[in-house]
């Protein structure tokens, strides 16, 4: 007995519809992946269920952006506009760069040099030469400013303890002058007005 044939309607009930979508879901990638070997077709499947989860299915060596832009060119229709096709662009170059240096950086680190010819090692010679000379000297400079610091504080260091030990001479003579000076503290010294020399007066 066969099955009946069911009605090509939206599923009310919340996990009936979650478990049709999860069996059909594989049931047409199953389907594209079988046309895609069979017919040697180029095959791209996108679905989006209603929770926003993604499935995904692209034939061998074969790119959804490809197909999207295989049936761009083929129906006219416009996916997306210059700006976009500018900045995808500009994305390839900047992972092609980065994949340049990339490489770079390993032959400066002496990796992945085995294939290199005589002229680009020599090449990678010079360089590393001109960053080692570069390295030596900012090294210099380090150090010439290590030994200004040092000089200046040695400077400062002198310059203090001089002026604490002249403080201390002050300190000391101080000292010696209040030793002499007479117990009584009601000692008081009064200047006498400026007098004329009598003996001139005569």
């Amino acid at each position: 007995m066969g099955r009946g044939k069911i009605q090509i309607k939206r599923i009310e009930n919340v996990n009936n519809r979650q478990v049709t979508y999860s069996k059909r879901k594989r049931g047409i990638i199953k389907k594209a992946q079988e046309i895609s070997v069979l017919c040697d077709a180029h095959v791209s499947l996108v679905i989006f269920s209603t929770s926003g989860n993604m499935g995904v299915f692209c034939s061998p060596q074969t790119k959804v952006d490809q197909i999207l832009s295989r049936y761009q060119q083929n129906t006219g229709n416009q996916l997306w506009d210059a700006k976009h096709e500018y900045l995808k662009q500009e994305v390839e170059r900047i992972k092609k760069e980065n994949d340049r240096l990339r490489i770079k950086l390993r032959h400066l680190k002496g990796e992945d040099i085995t294939s290199l010819h005589h002229q680009e090692l020599t090449e990678i010679e010079y360089t590393l030469e001109d960053g080692l000379a570069n390295i030596r000297k900012k090294q210099m400079d380090c150090w010439n400013i290590h030994e200004k610091r040092i000089r200046a504080m040695e400077e400062d260091n002198q310059s203090l303890a001089w002026s604490l030990h002249q403080k201390g001479v002050e300190d000391d003579t101080k000292g010696i002058v209040r030793e002499y000076l007479p117990r009584d503290s009601s000692l008081t010294f009064r200047v006498q007005p400026l007098q004329p020399n009598l003996q001139q007066m005569k």
